[in-house]
């Protein structure tokens, strides 16, 4: 039986991918994948004299449903899986939604007496100083696609359970939008894997016209 590649989301925490933080390898494949690019209104309309004036970037949006099932585990008799079913799996899908602490604790609080020093926000600050960031994520699906993203929903449905109402079944609904790192932020991991996604899908579409180029050419009348 021939190897087959699977998906996956991996976290990274800092500018060196190792080590690694998280990963969740899907189970099974999803048999699809959904994946939406919305395309922001050009600043011209199409009677204007530049209709090829580009604006905003297009943002891809994907949509994923995951299975994951203890049911070979708990047949090898695995002691996480009895232990806990699916749950592992679960939990490190949740991780990755959650913001995770960069500036807790004593660095928190020293923020917060120079803002009262200061007399920042006061006794009753009506927005807190943000010290949390959402997590860093690649999506891989392939060799040719490698996406940084974020995690915008994510819709877990628990199937079946153990005895001890573990989920031993579920199915994972997750709505991905991939980010260009190249706007937002000095990412160097984000940057490197869109290049590198940028640059396959330029060389797929470059081989493409092997294939339509000798009916382009009988195509265009001039």
């Amino acid at each position: 039986m021939s190897y087959v590649l699977k998906g996956a989301l991996i976290e990274y925490g800092s500018d060196f991918l190792g080590p690694l933080p998280n990963v969740v390898i899907f189970q099974f494949n999803p048999e699809s994948l959904t994946r939406t690019i919305s395309i922001p209104t050009r600043p011209t309309g199409a009677t204007a004299r530049e209709t090829s004036q580009a604006g905003e970037i297009p943002v891809e949006r994907l949509t994923v449903r995951a299975l994951f099932s203890a049911a070979d585990q708990l047949g090898r008799n695995n002691i996480l899986a009895r232990a806990a079913g699916v749950g592992p799996q679960l939990a490190a899908l949740e991780q990755m939604v959650h913001p995770t602490n960069l500036l807790g604790g004593l660095i928190g609080q020293a923020i917060d007496a120079v803002g009262s020093a200061l007399g920042i926000g006061g006794d009753n600050p009506t927005q807190a100083i943000p010290r949390e960031q959402y997590p860093r994520l690649l999506f891989i699906w392939g060799l040719t696609r490698v996406l940084p993203v974020i995690i915008e929903s994510m819709t877990i449905t628990e199937q079946q359970y153990d005895a001890l109402l573990n989920p031993v079944e579920a199915e994972v609904s997750i709505g991905l939008a991939v980010v260009d790192p190249s706007r937002c932020c000095d990412d160097v991991i984000a940057k490197g894997a869109s290049k590198y996604t940028a640059a396959a899908k330029e060389a797929e579409a470059v081989a493409n016209l092997a294939n339509v180029g000798p009916l382009a050419r009988d195509l265009i009348p001039f």
